[in-house]
Order: C-alpha cells, then structure tokens, then sequence
C-alpha cells in the first residue's frame, strides 16, 4: 500500500487578507457576471479598509487569530519531508571571501581577546561597526585582496566547469557505445537463433 502523502497545512493570514476575501466574495454576489480588475479592486478594498471601524476590524482580527491556530496547531501535527538540499561538488572551487569577510577573519580573534564573553554574533556586530567607520582608504587593501581571490577563484571555475564538461561527453559516449554494444549483442543473438 502506498504512504498517504500528507500536504502542508495552509498558511494562516493576517486580518486585511481575510477583509479582501470577504469583500471579493461579497463583490462576486452582488455582481457575478462583472469583472473587477486585482488593481482597482485591491485599491477600492484598501480605501474601504481603511474606512471601516474598529469594532469592525476587530471581527477581521478575530478571524486572523482563529486561522493562527489552527496553523499552529496544524504544523505540530504536520510531518512534512524537508526539502534537500544539492549537495555541493566537493572538486567545485570553494567562492572566494568578500573584502568584509576578509576584515572579519583579520580582526576576530583580537576582538575575542579583548571580551572573552562575547558569542559569535556580538564579535559580528562589532566588526561590522568597525568595518562601516572605517574610511574607503583603509578598506582598500581587503578589496584588492578579495579582488585578487575572485580573480583566482573565476581562472579556477573556468578550468573545473571545462572539465565537468569533459567528464560528462566521456560518460554519455560510454554510455552510447554501451547502448550500441547491447544492441549489437541483441541482434547478433537473433541473428544467430536461426
């Protein structure tokens, strides 16, 4: 028997989605045979929204919180597969660090000495900090230095995708004369049967 394919529960919306939808379906009573065009018909709704009152948005938010929950009730329930990811050519060159990146791997380790408690993230921020007060003439050596790595890393991915491309015509002729060494095994076996 085949697994029951079990579909991601429907996202939940916000207050306004909910006042479109009763108006678009309001709209498509009163006129069924009229067609509204989603330009006018989001700007007259957005005008109209606007305009309600509060006790009757407070019905819209009401309907939003209601649709939270069942979302949230419904993704605990939810056993979904997770999207996989391509894995990585481990012969592919590896993208060059940018002229910040750069900045980062030359200052961390001062800035971790100088407040051992800091995690990961406080030593991002403030390296990021540095990096936007720093004038353009103290920042040019990282670029030079990132330009010559993209440089290298460009040479590098033309040299790895020419010999992809090699190794892949390779596979498809051996696979065609496979192909073609079966087909001449095939027929040489009925040929000789008779």
């Amino acid at each position: 028997m085949a697994k029951e394919i079990q579909l991601r529960p429907k996202v939940n919306v916000s207050s306004y989605i909910h006042f479109i939808l009763n108006c678009r379906n309001k709209f498509r009573e009163q006129q069924p045979n009229t067609y509204l065009g989603f330009q006018e018909f989001s700007r007259k709704c957005s005008e109209k929204w606007r305009s309600i009152s509060k006790h009757e948005k407070a019905k819209y938010e009401a309907l939003a919180k209601l649709d939270k929950a069942r979302y949230q009730e419904e993704m605990m329930n939810y056993v979904g597969k997770r999207k996989k990811r391509r894995k990585r050519d481990p012969q592919a060159p590896k993208r060059p660090p940018s002229s910040f990146l750069l900045f980062c791997q030359d200052h961390y380790a001062q800035l971790k000495r100088e407040n051992p408690n800091w995690s990961v993230v406080q030593v991002a921020k403030a390296s990021g900090k540095m990096w936007s007060a720093k004038p353009d003439i103290e920042k040019q050596p990282y670029e030079q230095r990132a330009a010559l790595l993209r440089a290298k890393y460009h040479e590098e991915l033309k040299v790895y995708r020419t010999q992809r491309h090699a190794r892949k015509k390779t596979l498809r002729e051996l696979a065609k004369n496979q192909r073609r060494g079966c087909k001449r095994a095939k027929s040489d076996k009925a040929g000789g049967s008779n």
